[in-house]
């Protein structure tokens, strides 16, 4: 099969066209015939050479953890998803691919109405913001800052809080603000001063969610007295030390139904900025990574 993976880490430049063995499935497994993944940050991170917890550290590596495609072959012992259904779901590694095996336990049925672009870099943005403001707590009454409130999470955060009864203030660039207002956030722009500007519109921030580290985090610790109200998806290494939160791995087929659902009603909006084919994977990750623009990148396999 093809795949777009490094055998060395380094810059997106790493990432290119190799042709692997088409895995086979285990029992509990599916194979999944790939027609889209998501590109983000923690696909970034793997190609730059972190290892995440539990996975070897083998190379050539194929980043993609969101993906969407047809089932092809079942392994031993799957019962209850058949040949030729349309899926997306998760995993760690391997979504840039023709190919990839996963645990049945992992994909949930793609509504006809999804598109494969949306349903491939559905997953990751969704979970996360579900999760970070289940642990946040975010509900009725609450006013939550929520920077990069148009990349990928940010987007799901900014219309399920809203739709929980919260207040959303999201920071991003002047050219995001009519995007941001469309989610039902009030836009804030990024840059010094911010605190002034997110003081301005409220006293009292209850809650923050940082998908951009840095000065954005250092304006959520002034404006949330809380600190355990405050959630950064960047800055890991400083979270224990800040007293502040980062999310769980508590991805399921479960809370991935349940977003999709609501997708499907027209309740929760994704926004695809722009598609790449498996082979400028490399050109994915450069844009990725100047962190700006809206919505979700996707390779499309065809």
């Amino acid at each position: 099969m093809r795949a777009a993976g490094f055998t060395e880490p380094g810059g997106p430049e790493v990432l290119r066209l190799l042709e692997l063995p088409t895995p086979e499935p285990g029992s509990g497994e599916i194979r999944v015939r790939i027609l889209a993944a998501g590109v983000q940050p923690y696909d970034a991170r793997i190609r730059a050479g972190w290892t995440p917890p539990g996975v070897p550290p083998t190379l050539p590596r194929i980043p993609g953890n969101e993906f969407a495609g047809v089932v092809d072959r079942l392994g031993p012992d799957v019962t209850d998803i058949t040949v030729g259904a349309e899926v997306l779901g998760f995993g760690n590694l391997g979504a840039y691919a023709e190919y990839l095996v996963v645990p049945a336990s992992q994909v949930t049925a793609k509504p006809p109405t999804m598109p494969w672009e949306v349903a491939g870099g559905f997953s990751a943005g969704a979970q996360t913001a579900h999760i970070a403001l289940e642990a946040l707590g975010v509900g009725a009454g609450d006013t939550l800052l929520v920077h990069a409130a148009a990349g990928g999470v940010g987007t799901v955060a900014v219309q399920l809080a809203v739709a929980a009864g919260a207040t959303v203030l999201g920071t991003g660039r002047e050219e995001n603000h009519d995007y941001l207002r469309t989610l039902g956030a009030i836009p804030v722009t990024y840059g010094p001063g911010l605190v002034e500007r997110v003081r301005r519109l409220t006293p009292d921030v209850t809650a923050a969610l940082d998908g951009a580290g840095g000065e954005a985090l250092r304006a959520s610790l002034d404006l949330v007295a809380d600190r355990k109200r405050i959630l950064t998806l960047v800055e890991h290494g400083r979270a224990e030390e800040l007293g502040i939160r980062v999310t769980s791995n508590l991805r399921s087929a479960q809370r991935l139904a349940e977003l999709v659902e609501l997708h499907r009603q027209g309740r929760l909006l994704i926004h695809v900025r722009r598609t790449f084919p498996l082979d400028r994977a490399a050109e994915a990750h450069r844009e990725l990574e100047t962190r700006h623009g809206r919505g979700k990148l996707v390779i499309v396999v065809d």
